[in-house]
């Protein structure tokens, strides 16, 4: 099966080396938490609301645009837990014995939260910022690819969870628009 077969190509380049394991671990479990503060610290920075002499009045006027991104991350979140406990799909360590996760992870693997939340998070900042959208979906992308490395991900959990991201975004926005067009 293809998905077996990517997950034991990427998988494989674990345990290899302490330096590329760290590399592994860094960008599947450490940088996620660092592209939330970025992602928070680029969008009040963008703006210059906290450069400002009146931050307050900027933050006011600048905050759908906060609300709509991290919104949208976090909408996405929610339904790929849901469709965890729905699909009960079994992570690599559950299926196969000899996995050894590089960290630890729990629960079911399809689709993958971290997948869903960060190319949620790109697309939704893509539509405002392209430049920084592009960087952040090649960033959710290598968030993908580690996390599969790591072996607590098999490809179709990650792709599945682009996929999911993506379309919430859109919908979100989609909604967003209506609405304020309509206001």
């Amino acid at each position: 099966m293809l998905n077996n077969q990517i997950f034991f190509a990427l998988y494989n380049l674990s345990h290899k080396s302490p330096i590329f394991d760290w590399v592994i671990i860094f960008l599947g479990d450490i940088l996620p938490y660092i592209v939330v503060l970025s992602v928070l610290v680029f969008l009040l920075f963008h703006h210059e609301v906290l450069q400002s002499k009146t931050p307050f009045k900027e933050f006011k006027q600048k905050w759908k645009e906060i609300v709509l991104v991290f919104f949208s991350g976090i909408l996405a979140w929610c339904f790929s837990y849901v469709l965890k406990f729905i699909i009960h799909m079994p992570r690599p360590f559950d299926v196969f014995s000899q996995i050894n996760t590089l960290f630890p992870e729990t629960g079911y693997g399809f689709p993958s939260g971290h997948a869903t939340f960060y190319m949620a998070l790109a697309i939704a900042v893509f539509f405002t910022h392209k430049k920084s959208g592009y960087i952040l979906m090649v960033i959710a992308f290598s968030i993908g690819l580690a996390r599969i490395a790591a072996g607590v991900h098999f490809p179709g959990d990650i792709i599945g969870g682009f996929l999911l991201g993506t379309l919430i975004a859109y919908f979100v926005r989609l909604v967003y628009d209506k609405i304020y067009k309509n206001a």
